[in-house]
């Protein structure tokens, strides 16, 4: 009960529109203060938290998105894309899927996924004859990868909260993203099949134009061949490969493409910079609110209430993702992962949950809240591009939300599908 009531409480509080990182902050303090009389560990607890050598993979993600987002590799890209599934029944609307696969690749962010892939794929969707309801879904759907298929700042966050190895959460999110990537394609040349049959289409490509457009993205394609085969091989760390994955963001886009100069690196940097101090900020938050939860007994009243439930892995995880689905209409996922992972660790370790296969559900999860209403923020993405009625884009997200459920549940009760990958990995540092 005291859980719930804190928890609402916190909820509420966010609902102000008081930042995340204040709202943590102040929550954490003052029941810190009810609860020990005294406020004299928090600052202990905040350097403890932000004094992790894997924190520095975030600005150098970041980094690396903001210079190949600035690189302008898009439209090579979604040519590429194009070029090679042009033939198929709704290849258009594949080649996009394929593009924000590559993409969130890069950008490890579903927002950016959808605004950069969207202002070019929607425009020429609805010229081929999509209704423009179902290219506003699809860009949407096909965003919310961003944040499964690594580097993802949402596994960053969970890997340092929970102490999990970001390598091994990052290998975990190849598959299952491949896997929902593979779904919406095949949905959206089914439904292109059945019922959009007016929808123009070109013929196969030539082996020529084949090769002449993966040439051209070659290097595009590469940074994410890099920076996760490094990974997998062990010759990097997360943040190694980080670092590594800047400096080869960097030569593309300055030597290969020559798109950037002095002035966008520097506010490539100044982006990536702030995007991580607001990070750090909401961290901090989180530390001491988790803090104050410990030391009020709440994770092992949690986990007596769970023993004593007899619920089992299948219906403790059933019920998170509820509940985590539920959170995601109203809340953004950083606080979604702040709020809820620190509480339940303790229940996973008792449970024997791999906490690898619990991040991969929770991210999938959060794509959800991506693209479910009201605060779904691919959702706004979308209308910002286009100006389109709300009511419009939601209607083609839908399908997709059926589908990441779907995607959801296939992991849930094969976790291989999560597992495999990073269980033939050299090294998970």
């Amino acid at each position: 009960m005291t859980i719930a009531l804190i928890l609402v409480g916190l909820v509420l509080l966010l609902f102000t529109g008081l930042p995340i990182f204040a709202g943590l902050s102040l929550f954490g303090a003052a029941l810190l203060f009810a609860t020990q009389g005294e406020l004299g560990s928090v600052t202990e607890v905040i350097f403890g938290e932000l004094n992790r050598y894997l924190l520095v993979a975030i600005p150098l993600f970041a980094f690396m998105a903001h210079i190949m987002i600035r690189g302008r590799i898009v439209d090579d890209l979604y040519n590429t894309a194009y070029t090679l599934t042009r033939h198929l029944p709704g290849g258009l609307g594949v080649a996009t899927i394929a593009a924000c696969t590559i993409f969130a690749a890069i950008s490890g962010s579903s927002v950016a996924t959808a605004l950069t892939i969207g202002a070019v794929a929607i425009p020429q969707m609805i010229r081929f004859g999509y209704e423009p309801r179902v290219a506003y879904g699809l860009v949407a759907a096909g965003g919310t990868l961003g944040i499964l298929i690594p580097p993802s700042g949402p596994m960053v966050l969970y890997g340092v909260t929970t102490d999990t190895s970001i390598g091994g959460l990052f290998m975990a999110g190849v598959m299952p993203g491949l896997m929902i990537a593979a779904i919406f394609a095949v949905w959206c040349m089914v439904s292109t099949a059945i019922g959009h049959r007016h929808i123009r289409r070109e013929p196969r490509a030539t082996l020529r134009e084949a090769i002449t457009a993966l040439r051209s993205s070659l290097w595009a394609i590469s940074l994410p061949v890099f920076v996760l085969g490094g990974m997998y091989a062990g010759v990097f760390t997360a943040t190694e490969a980080a670092a590594a994955g800047a400096l080869l963001a960097l030569f593309v886009a300055c030597v290969i493409y020559r798109a950037i100069g002095f002035r966008e690196i520097w506010k490539s940097a100044v982006d990536a910079s702030t995007t991580s101090a607001l990070l750090f900020m909401i961290l901090s938050g989180a530390a001491v609110f988790g803090f104050v939860l410990t030391k009020m007994r709440i994770p092992q009243q949690i986990v007596e209430t769970v023993v004593a439930a007899n619920v089992g892995v299948f219906g403790f995880l059933v019920a998170m993702m509820v509940l985590i689905f539920i959170l995601g209409m109203f809340l953004e996922s950083i606080a979604i992962i702040l709020i809820t992972t620190p509480v339940i660790v303790p229940v996973m370790q008792h449970l024997g949950i791999n906490p690898i296969w619990y991040g991969v559900l929770l991210v999938i999860n959060l794509e959800l809240a991506q693209i479910t209403p009201p605060v779904g923020m691919n959702l706004f993405t979308i209308k910002a591009i286009t100006q389109a009625p709300m009511a419009q884009i939601i209607r083609g997200a839908g399908p997709y939300v059926m589908l990441l459920i779907l995607g959801m549940a296939l992991v849930m009760i094969w976790p291989q599908i999560a597992l495999w990958l990073p269980g033939t990995m050299l090294n998970l540092k």
